[in-house]
């Protein structure tokens, strides 16, 4: 499965997107691509919003006095009700300024033992309309259902005249688009316990994008010759590996991904961690897949999950869109490796040998000549690391991103790194 933010000054986690951001010559050759990104993330972006029983701790939002409880089965677990005390805080409402019509969230949260996380999002269309709280994602970072953890999920069978659910993306319905929307975040322990989770971060990516077949080569934007040291880890190795989880193989690209870049960064699991694969290769892998699985979906491939865990390694995660190479190229400048989702058919993307619906690869540079370099753990389709990093043609893989998943990445960073540079009007 598959699955925004470009480049401008930071006002208390408001980042919008804008055409100001590329060059004039950029705009010629692509349609408007209409994206904003806006994320709370500081004791005055949560004191902002409307609290029921949370509280702003040292940036982070939390528990402060529960509302009430609820009984909550989950649907992957052995059929028992367990109770949670819960506690919600709501977000301002955002103006984009167009009609949105996709929305992704994302969110930065640990959860301790018998705790979890709700996301929703509610909006007014343009016919006037307030919309329910539409549920994007039910989340927590372990496992361990007998402490009271549950089956990380999305919510199926959400659709109604406004919009749906897919997986993890909002979408409008035909003929309705968003003037404003907002999340809520819902926490949750088990009752009478005092563990609690804390929420560092939460925001969403919402776009209206044209329905462009194909784009014109933006131009260069400054990494050319600059080649990240990712390391590089092939999806292949691991064909067969955790039915419960997918089962390894091209079910596992996004976790693969994710993997990669938490290594980068020196953030993945230890030793220790991963004693439960055993002696298999490269066991971070099986590790990601695990941790970003989604019960619902059953599959590794849930944007915003792959982020979250992530972000529970001390590293900050978020999910964005992209206009376009000239973008990510910002990011490679600032040591800012991409994990993009891309589809296209055997032939389109010479040098891959394959075709696919939906897969991530790792965007960690840009050859002298502009063409972009990356680790793509199904590459060759050959169970071998030293296959993993390889360079596409520019034009083809912008081709295969952008008009494809509206140019979706995962940005992952160590917390407090600052982000690319950006003009008045643009995008962070």
């Amino acid at each position: 499965m598959t699955a925004a933010r470009s480049l401008t000054a930071l006002f208390t986690g408001v980042v919008v997107l804008s055409s100001a951001v590329l060059p004039s010559e950029a705009v010629k050759v692509a349609p408007p691509r209409q994206i904003t990104f806006h994320t709370w993330t500081s004791n005055a972006d949560f004191l902002a919003g409307a609290h029921s029983g949370t509280t702003v701790t040292d940036g982070s939002l939390t528990f402060g006095q529960a509302t009430g409880s609820t009984s909550y089965v989950d649907p992957f677990g052995d059929g028992t009700a367990k109770s949670y005390d819960q506690a919600s805080w709501v977000s301002p409402q955002v103006s984009t300024g167009f009609g949105v019509t996709e929305l992704i969230a994302s969110w930065n949260a640990t959860t301790p033992p018998g705790t979890w996380v709700e996301v929703s999002m509610a909006a007014k269309t343009n016919l006037g309309a307030t919309t329910k709280w539409y549920v994007l994602g039910r989340w927590a970072g372990g496992d361990d259902t007998a402490a009271g953890d549950i089956h990380r999920t999305s919510v199926p069978s959400q659709g109604d005249t406004n919009g749906r659910v897919a997986v993890d993306t909002f979408v409008a319905a035909k003929d309705r688009w968003m003037d404003r929307w907002q999340l809520k975040v819902t926490l949750y322990r088990l009752t009478g316990s005092t563990q609690a989770p804390l929420v560092r971060s939460v925001g969403a990516v919402s776009s209206r994008l044209p329905a462009d077949a194909k784009v014109a080569v933006s131009p260069l934007g400054g990494a050319e010759g600059v080649v990240l040291d990712v390391p590089p880890y092939s999806q292949e190795t691991h064909i067969g590996h955790y039915p419960q989880w997918d089962n390894g193989g091209e079910a596992w690209c996004s976790a693969t991904s994710t993997a990669m870049v938490l290594d980068y960064y020196g953030a993945g699991p230890t030793a220790d961690e991963t004693d439960w694969v055993g002696d298999e290769p490269d066991p971070q892998v099986d590790h990601s897949a695990r941790n970003v699985f989604d019960y619902a979906y059953d599959g590794a491939g849930n944007w915003p999950f792959n982020t979250a865990y992530a972000g529970s390694r001390g590293v900050d995660g978020f999910v964005t869109r992209l206009r376009s190479l000239t973008e990510a190229e910002q990011f490679i400048k600032a040591g800012i490796p991409l994990v993009a989702s891309l589809s296209f058919k055997k032939g389109d993307l010479p040098g891959a040998g394959y075709g696919t619906n939906g897969h991530l690869m790792v965007i960690v540079g840009f050859a002298p000549n502009g063409d972009v370099v990356v680790n793509d753990p199904a590459s060759h389709l050959i169970a071998s690391n030293d296959q993993v990093r390889t360079t596409y043609d520019r034009a083809a893989f912008e081709n295969a991103w952008v008009p494809h998943s509206g140019g979706l990445v995962y940005v992952i960073h160590p917390a407090g790194t600052p982000l690319p540079p950006h003009e008045p009007q643009a995008n962070w």
